[in-house]
């Protein structure tokens, strides 16, 4: 999401340094780009942003599509927590299309806290099976539609201290199951013809960060209960303990050491879908996300950001490390099923008024290596 902004960095260079663009700069192309670049807007101002998206993936070929970036303040006072809206909506050649929808919204004061995320798609999913040691080699595809979408509304009842029910939807139809051209077929995991669940618990949050796209110093820390009970708008009878804990330490003036530990653990019969997943452009970059999958998953990262270079007021840098391991129960974990990823990234100063970034990151392990373009950090 939001590898768009190459496209947007690209343009306003060519129209800054040709002949054609000098005939821009008056009009509302030339100044509609130079406010996302240099980010005229007033940091008490809300900012909202839309631009154009390309990108291209081995499972979709091209995509193309549009992205919409607000961030605010509530009232306009800049002693609140900076808000933040973002959505991404993209198609392919090849008839897939879908939204997604990410907000950490806080009201004044912070007696209010809005979290989540929705995803409308119909978007091809690569399953390696479930367990700790599946093979990388051929997996299978599974092309079907599927929404996703999870909140929770959080009251605060002490000084940085939230509290409040989170409610979980998730729906997987159409299904189309394709197994690999070679090697052995996967034996059909639950939900693999399709399945729909709500989820309903509550959460216990304490957060004192001030900016959720870029964190300078703070600690994050939640735990929630999410339960689905079968026959109740779910096929599925599971409940899911989630753990994320995070903390953040200014280094110098610029630099910032940041670490995170994150836990979930599923008790009862989830669909493969619901499962705990290791990797993604978040926790364990550089793994395909879903490349390992069971019912419980531990890992932790750290990360080292230059925000910016001493020489630079708006590029910066990071370097990044994670592990991470799968089980089927609390007593599976076993050192020798632990994964390593690690890599850098570069970074550049989207919005300076609200020190916001785009990363660049660049995600190793030892079965190869993953591009992340996205808005704000990684966590």
């Amino acid at each position: 999401m939001f590898r768009s902004f190459v496209l947007l960095l690209f343009f306003s260079i060519i129209l800054s340094s040709t002949s054609y663009g000098q005939g821009f700069k008056n009009g509302w192309v030339w100044r509609y780009v130079n406010s996302v670049i240099n980010d005229t807007t007033d940091a008490e101002k809300a900012t909202f942003t839309v631009y154009p998206t390309f990108a291209n993936a081995p499972e979709t070929g091209i995509e193309l599509g549009a992205s919409i970036l607000k961030l605010y303040y509530a009232n306009g006072d800049t002693l609140n927590r900076l808000s933040e809206l973002q959505a991404f909506t993209f198609f392919t050649f090849k008839g897939q299309y879908g939204i997604h929808l990410e907000n950490a919204l806080y009201g004044d004061k912070d007696k209010w806290f809005f979290l989540g995320e929705t995803k409308i798609q119909r978007f091809p999913l690569s399953y390696y099976g479930i367990g700790p040691n599946t093979p990388k080699e051929n997996p299978a595809t599974v092309d079907a539609f599927q929404i996703t979408a999870k909140q929770r509304v959080l009251r605060k009842i002490a000084k940085n201290l939230f509290v409040g029910p989170e409610v979980d939807y998730q729906m997987l139809s159409s299904v189309n199951f394709k197994q690999p051209e070679e090697g052995e077929p996967y034996p059909l995991p639950a939900g693999s013809d399709g399945t729909h669940n709500l989820g309903f618990g509550a959460g216990i949050v304490y957060d004192n960060r001030h900016n959720v796209l870029n964190v300078r110093e703070g600690l994050f820390g939640e735990i929630a209960y999410l339960k689905n009970f079968k026959g109740f708008a779910s096929e599925y009878d599971f409940g899911t303990v989630n753990l994320d804990f995070r903390s953040y330490h200014r280094v110098h003036k610029n630099n910032v050491f940041a670490w995170q530990v994150r836990g979930q653990f599923v008790h009862g019969d989830p669909p493969f879908h619901q499962m705990a997943l290791l990797g993604g452009d978040r926790l364990m970059r550089g793994y395909y996300l879903g490349r390992y999958r069971d019912k419980n998953m531990l890992s932790a990262q750290a990360e080292y950001r230059i925000l910016p270079f001493k020489f630079s007021k708006r590029l910066g840098a990071a370097v990044f490390g994670s592990i991470g391991n799968v089980a089927p129960d609390l007593g599976g974990f076993q050192m020798r099923n632990t994964r390593v990823a690690g890599g850098v990234g570069l970074r550049f100063l989207l919005f300076p008024k609200k020190d916001i970034y785009i990363r660049f990151d660049v995600g190793f392990t030892k079965e190869g290596a993953n591009l992340y373009i996205f808005n704000g950090e990684a966590f």
